[in-house]
């Protein structure tokens, strides 16, 4: 009878790692995880940003949530800040108050949760753009852009909920808003709305509400969205971008252990400690200054979080009136007339259409280019025109909504009118994202052309060259085969032409789909050809030969004459 010696390892670690592998069988599963690829390139840093920062608002949230009360009973606050000494408040704002005062770091917690929240926010946003502007959301990452955009309204929906919380001046008037767009909603608003505040608001019951919701629902939501998000990247394997050696079918990289893992953790630290220092020296949402919520008055200048701002800033564009008519309309209903403010519901069409095209654009770009591959190099925003302008045209929508949230302030300290602020901010909604995406493509296109002359002849030296016969040159200097690798390795996609039905005829559809396709590719730079490179480089060798040949013919007859004088 044969016995299995078991393997006795040498060290400590080594020991706990064959106990564990012995019981549960990891070894094959850290193996196979610690071989995998990945590349290094700056810009994928930002989706580490974002799980790092929302790893250090589960720790700072995990601290809060053992001093708040999520509760709206009335107290007197009798604690440490004595302005506000007596007065009645919520018991979420006086226990707010309490951690900021009374608990020792509480304040600093406070602020560690607050800016790691909006630097999450940011990474995510910022990480979303790099793939959108790269590519890197086609085939076979359709589902993954889902999963990113999911996340981002996820983390969109952190930040409210827990914004909300403190039940002081500001976050109340946030509240405000959301009751009023839900019960600007046709017959079931105000339903809605009495069910979402336990009443009328303010209600006795949507703090304990949004802090079930801030504190289990939606990070529950967010571990679940990015354990799904890191199982796809390692199952599709990372993109990388183009160059020597990189191919569809490979990954050049570093692999996770030792690696990849040692760098990891080493910027886990530096996120958290950047963090810590905003945190210690720049002060973020002084609720003590706001008082506690108080439905009656409505104070001037108050907006969200950024991130929010641009739902408030839509609501802020829309007009209540267009000359006489009237966007407040009266519908008869069979138990009496139901109002219909269209100035509250019509904003939510362009809001809600930008998320929607973010969901759906694989799909959209699929149909538009009619390319069905697989993609694992990823494009540099200028050699895909369309996409990028496309992109910019978004940003510039999102980012006029978002200014429009602070459209009374940018009134009073640059002392104009808010009319005349409105109506600007109300033309660049509407022509802003037209004119950048005719200007991003113009760029786009400009610095492809660029890159084909620099491939083709080299980059400018700045050393003019003066030839024996008189010519004026300017050296130019062919670039490595990295940097040429960067400037050439793309591909066009010729715009799809209107294709027939079943019946041959080719309908509305199509043509509008061919109009749409011709926008996006019809006017491109075409990559150089690998005769047209080579034709390039022998012309500049023959040029450099002759002006060098040039040059010792002068250097030989100058010393000719001196040899004879």
């Amino acid at each position: 009878m044969s016995v299995i010696q078991d393997y006795q390892a040498s060290t400590r670690t080594g020991k706990i790692a064959n106990f564990v592998n012995t019981r549960m069988g990891a070894a094959p599963m850290v193996k196979e995880f610690g071989r995998k690829l990945f590349p290094d390139h700056w810009t994928f840093l930002f989706g580490e940003v974002a799980l790092y920062s929302f790893v250090v608002l589960v720790l700072s949230g995990t601290f809060l949530t053992f001093f708040f009360d999520p509760s709206m009973a009335h107290v007197v606050y009798e604690g440490a800040y004595k302005p506000l000494y007596g007065v009645e408040m919520s018991a979420a704002y006086a226990s707010t108050l309490d951690i900021s005062f009374e608990i020792r770091g509480g304040l600093f917690m406070r602020q560690v949760h607050h800016w790691a929240a909006l630097i999450f926010v940011a990474a995510v946003s910022v990480h979303m753009l790099r793939v959108f502007f790269t590519g890197a959301f086609r085939r076979p990452r359709e589902l993954n852009w889902v999963v990113g955009v999911v996340l981002l309204i996820l983390a969109l929906a952190a930040g409210f909920t827990g914004y909300s919380l403190p039940d002081d001046v500001l976050s109340g008037n946030g509240l405000r808003i959301i009751d009023g767009v839900m019960k600007a909603i046709p017959v079931v608003g105000i339903y809605l709305s009495f069910f979402f505040f336990g009443g009328e608001f303010p209600g006795e019951d949507i703090i304990p509400r949004l802090y079930s919701l801030h504190i289990m629902v939606v990070p529950a939501l967010i571990i679940l969205m990015v354990a799904i998000h890191l199982f796809m990247v390692v199952v599709h394997k990372h993109t990388q971008y183009p160059g020597p050696g990189r191919k569809h079918t490979n990954v050049v990289g570093y692999p996770v252990g030792p690696v990849y893992a040692a760098k990891a953790g080493g910027f886990f630290f530096i996120v958290f400690g950047l963090i810590a220092l905003i945190s210690g020296f720049l002060q973020i949402n002084a609720v003590w200054n706001y008082g506690p919520y108080d439905p009656s008055p409505v104070s001037a200048g108050t907006q969200p979080d950024w991130y929010i701002g641009w739902v408030d800033g839509i609501l802020r564009l829309m007009p209540g009136m267009l000359g006489d008519f009237s966007f407040l309309w009266h519908i008869p209903m069979p138990w009496g007339w139901n109002a219909l403010p269209l100035g509250v519901l019509i904003p939510l069409i362009p809001a809600g259409a930008l998320i929607v095209g973010m969901l759906l654009w694989p799909w959209i770009e699929r149909g538009l280019s009619g390319d069905n591959r697989e993609h694992h190099i990823l494009d540099r925003p200028r050699n895909a025109p369309g996409r990028t302008a496309t992109g910019v045209a978004a940003v510039i929508f999102y980012c006029v909504q978002w200014a429009a949230a602070s459209s009374d302030l940018m009134a009073v300290y640059f002392k104009l009118s808010l009319n005349d602020v409105a109506y600007a901010l109300r033309f660049l909604l509407i022509f802003g994202p037209i004119i950048g995406f005719i200007v991003t493509k113009r760029i786009c296109l400009a610095l492809q052309r660029k890159d084909r002359e620099i491939a083709l002849h080299g980059r400018e030296t700045g050393v003019i060259e003066w030839t024996p016969e008189g010519a004026i040159l300017e050296r130019h200097e062919l670039v490595d085969e990295y940097r040429l690798y960067e400037l050439v390795a793309y591909e066009t996609q010729p715009p799809v032409p209107a294709q027939p039905n079943n019946k041959g005829r080719v309908g509305l559809w199509s043509k509008f789909k061919a109009a749409c396709s011709r926008a996006f590719f019809e006017d491109r730079v075409e990559p150089i050809t690998s005769q047209e490179l080579a034709e390039a480089h022998a012309e500049h060798d023959q040029e450099r030969r002759k002006l060098q040949g040039s040059v010792d013919t002068a250097v030989r007859e100058l010393e000719g004459k001196r040899d004879n004088a």
